[in-house]
């Protein structure tokens, strides 16, 4: 149907339930969506079926009727006020057809002059009304002619099967949308599950390795060396290679806290901990043992290597960038396989630090025994 030139509204006056219908319509996300060979399909068999030259899928807007599908017809949409559909549908009922023989005797219709595409004057018109399964009505399939005439009954029976067809197409199509939006639901939910469940492991983590790091100096704290002594698998490596314990102490700590502050001593016990994050291997253990003292522990090292790890750390720190001198001492153990305890290597390496620190502090001692 083309627009005429002059147009008397027809009234068209929306029923209490307008607002829901509109909704449902909605639902189906058919306005203004591109063609589907599908509907396509069916508005060329309902023109052929009943020998019409127009034929088209007409779906009721608030303001206009637009077209899904149509067949000599034009244009895509006519304004509301000026469609025969969207008169005859408010006065019908699913599985009625709504049939027009002559629309220029039609007083309703008559003077809005209404044409096909070829622009012959409208004469005929019969559709199908559309609904939801809840009865709300959407529009209509139709056929138009230029010429006065009734449908044939099986004209009649096959457009209103083409009507439930298209009815069926529309829940079809809901029902797919409504399936995407619930798997993508599952699939933003599986995300955000998958993103909490990372955070909560790197919580997790985060929790662990606060328990048994020393928060100032990022080493490993008492807590943890506790873990390692109560770790079967652990002690039984160690009693199976030669390993080293190193003891390190910050000299005159306290003087350092007193004469600069306790920002400056934080200051300096990171860079003793940088010094021996430094100088030791992956596979050894650093920990922060007490306030200013730290042990090391080098598995499947011997005493002479270790002692040069304990020189090296011990020079490293005497380099480091403080408004102040630092320096600390060292004391170094070696134990062998079989033959001593964890706590028998500790004792010898405590007492090799108590040498150094008597014997002048800043140096290393090892233990001869």
């Amino acid at each position: 149907m083309s627009r005429p030139r002059h147009l008397q509204a027809v009234p068209d006056p929306p029923p209490a339930d307008e607002s829901a219908r509109l909704q449902a319509l909605g639902a189906y996300a058919l306005l203004d969506s591109a063609a589907e060979s599908a509907y396509d399909d069916i508005v060329r068999l309902a023109a052929t079926l009943c020998d019409a030259p127009g034929a088209a899928i007409a779906l009721l807007d608030r303001e206009r009727v637009w077209f899904k599908a149509r067949v000599g017809v034009a244009p895509s949409e006519l304004p509301r006020s000026h469609s025969i559909c969207a008169e005859l549908i408010w006065h019908s009922q699913p599985g009625r057809l709504l049939v027009i023989d002559d629309v220029a005797a039609d007083p309703r219709f008559a003077a809005l002059g209404l044409s096909l595409e070829d622009g012959r004057a409208l004469r005929f018109y019969a559709g199908a009304p559309l609904w939801t399964p809840d009865g709300h009505p959407l529009g209509t399939i139709c056929v138009l002619d230029a010429a006065p005439r009734q449908l044939r009954a099986a004209q009649a029976e096959g457009l209103a099967a083409l009507g439930r067809q298209i009815q069926h197409l529309f829940e079809l199509r809901r029902y797919a949308m409504e399936q995407r939006r619930l798997l993508s639901e599952r699939e933003a939910f599986a995300l955000q599950l998958e993103r909490a469940q990372a955070d909560l492991q790197l919580r997790n983590e985060q929790l662990l390795h606060s328990a048994s790091h020393d928060a100032l100096t990022g080493l490993l704290n008492r807590s943890a060396l506790a873990q390692l002594q109560g770790n079967p698998e652990t002690v039984h490596q160690l009693g199976r290679v030669a390993y080293t314990l190193m003891l390190i102490d910050v000299d005159h700590f306290k003087q350092v806290n007193d004469r600069h502050g306790h920002l400056l001593g934080d200051r300096a016990l990171r860079a003793v901990a940088d010094a021996v994050a430094g100088s030791i291997r992956e596979g050894d253990v650093a920990i922060r043992y007490g306030g200013e003292e730290f042990l090391v522990v080098l598995p499947g090292t011997r005493l002479a290597t270790a002692a040069e790890v304990g020189e090296r750390i011990r020079r490293r720190v005497a380099r480091s960038s403080l408004p102040f001198a630092l320096t600390v001492s060292i004391g170094v153990a070696a134990g062998e396989p079989g033959r001593d305890a964890p706590d028998q290597v500790f004792d010898r390496a405590d007492q090799a630090l108590y040498r150094a620190k008597a014997g002048g502090r800043d140096r290393l001692v090892a233990d001869d025994g």
